[in-house]
């Protein structure tokens, strides 16, 4: 199982500002070229279920999760119910920042595949990190990586 951690620097936008835009998760296809289609298919109180597709290399990753919005903390919980990753779980939490705001992002990845996961991991944990920045990117028209627990791509870095 790989964790991965981003920080991604927001200017010109209030962290309650950025976690408005990043709760709507209908405008990602408008604005985001990496997501293809979000649904959201149940709404009560604080949580919902949205299926996703998503661009994954020359393919698309499609999955089903729950997600939990706690506007007092400025934070989205998620976790993966079904779909193509085996085990899939973490957040987004807006704070913020001089100027502007930052959106610290957190996920575990687990392709289920035991006898593959050195090979295929590291390809999948590059590939979310490449599609989290262009969201953050596509969503607010600018950010900037600034911290990153594992090797960013490089076309992804700037």
């Amino acid at each position: 199982m790989r964790t991965i951690r981003l920080r991604l620097h927001v200017p010109h936008k209030s962290a309650s500002d950025v976690y408005t835009t990043l709760a709507n998760f209908e405008l990602y296809p408008t604005l985001c070229d990496a997501v293809q289609n979000v649904v959201v298919t149940e709404v009560s109180g604080n949580v919902t279920v949205s299926q996703w597709e998503v661009t994954f290399r020359a393919g698309l990753l499609r999955w089903t999760e729950e997600d939990t919005f706690d506007p007092g903390t400025l934070t989205i919980e998620f976790r993966q119910l079904e779909g193509d990753i085996a085990v899939f779980d973490g957040s987004w939490q807006c704070v913020e920042a001089v100027p502007g705001s930052e959106v610290l992002f957190s996920a575990r990845l687990d392709l289920g595949i035991p006898s593959l996961a050195d090979a295929l991991e590291p390809i999948a944990v590059r590939t979310l990190i490449a599609n989290i920045i262009s969201i953050v990117r596509g969503l607010f028209g600018s950010a900037e990586l600034v911290a990153s627990d594992t090797e960013v791509p490089v076309e992804s870095a700037s």
